[in-house]
């Protein structure tokens, strides 16, 4: 059912193109869970000496008047914590009525998003949210976007159940790097939940562009397309483009492409009429190749046929230049 639904939210973000601004004026305080830093406000009707501002101190702990011990607020929503000191004032009050506030935020460092997405941007989190969501307020992914989103968790998740923390794996063999994970855009367009996860406060997001590869020669359309998730062959890559021109060599196109660890490039001949027929297997492209199609040569026989046409008008043209226009009929 889950999955059904959230297929159906990542529908409504495809009527709309994936790249249009979602509101982000959602409710803050339904969700909001108090960290250390935060600033907590209570007040008790009609008994002020009741009423106190504590920071929440980083065991996640706060100090209330009259009362022997701290109290927890750690993790704690507003409602959560007022029925706590309700309970606790309840030793000195009748049906004490309290307000509880969290008036001042601190505990969370914004939510980044950047890279290939219409609007980067940091998010300030007031309440849980899906990877999903933070794309959509950030406007949609751009067309130039790759296959992959990675997300970093620079910090560990203040109020997490454990179920989305186990798994994050460290990007590089130093102790320093940040864990992070790639998710597929294919999939989190798909509605696939394990492609959306929860975003914490403190994530890193970034949207990978995707790496191009260059057409040129003697195609309709001369350009730089992007590859995107799954790839891209010879025969769609020039299709994209347009297709060849009459004039291309099309049984021996060029592909540039980069040597590993190195600037230097190697040459792939291909044989398009061939991969065509299917009598020659297909070529995928890389990143950054190079796709020349390079013109013709003329035979022989095309050669003297042009010239020889050539002449024959130009002297049919000298002899007839003084005689007058007859009309059969």
């Amino acid at each position: 059912m889950k999955g059904a639904v959230l297929a159906l939210f990542i529908l409504g973000l495809s009527a709309i193109g994936f790249g249009q601004t979602v509101p982000a004026d959602v409710p803050v305080q339904k969700g909001y869970m108090v960290g250390p830093g935060d600033e907590i406000t209570g007040k008790v009707l009609g008994e002020p000496q009741f009423d106190f501002v504590a920071t929440v101190d980083e065991d996640g702990k706060i100090e209330v008047p009259f009362f022997d011990k701290p109290v927890v607020a750690k993790c704690r929503s507003e409602r959560e914590l007022r029925a706590d000191i309700s309970a606790l004032l309840a030793k000195y009050l009748r049906n004490p009525q309290i307000s509880v506030r969290v008036t001042e935020r601190k505990s969370r460092p914004p939510a980044t998003i950047y890279g290939e997405v219409n609007k980067p941007q940091e998010i300030t989190l007031m309440r849980k949210a899906t990877l999903v969501e933070i794309l959509a307020i950030s406007g949609g992914v751009k067309d130039e976007a790759g296959g992959m989103i990675q997300v970093f968790r620079t910090r560990a998740p203040l109020c997490s159940d454990g179920r989305d923390d186990s798994d994050w794996k460290v990007t590089g063999g130093d102790a320093t790097d940040v864990p992070s994970r790639m998710y597929s855009l294919a999939s989190v367009k798909l509605g696939k939940e394990e492609a959306n996860p929860v975003i914490y406060p403190g994530d890193v997001i970034v949207v990978q562009k995707a790496s191009p590869v260059y057409v040129t020669g003697e195609v309709v359309a001369p350009q730089g397309i992007y590859l995107k998730e799954g790839g891209m062959t010879l025969t769609e890559a020039i299709a994209k483009i347009g297709g060849v021109r009459r004039e291309a060599k099309t049984k021996d196109i060029k592909i540039y492409r980069l040597k590993p660890n190195s600037k230097d490039r190697e040459v792939i001949a291909a044989n398009y009429d061939l991969i065509k027929k299917g009598q020659q297997k297909d070529l995928m492209l890389e990143p950054y190749d190079i796709i020349e199609v390079d013109k013709a040569k003329k035979s022989i026989g095309q050669t003297i046929l042009e010239v020889v046409t050539g002449a024959a008008r130009t002297g049919l043209s000298s002899m007839t230049g003084g005689l007058g226009s007859s009309i059969l009929y």
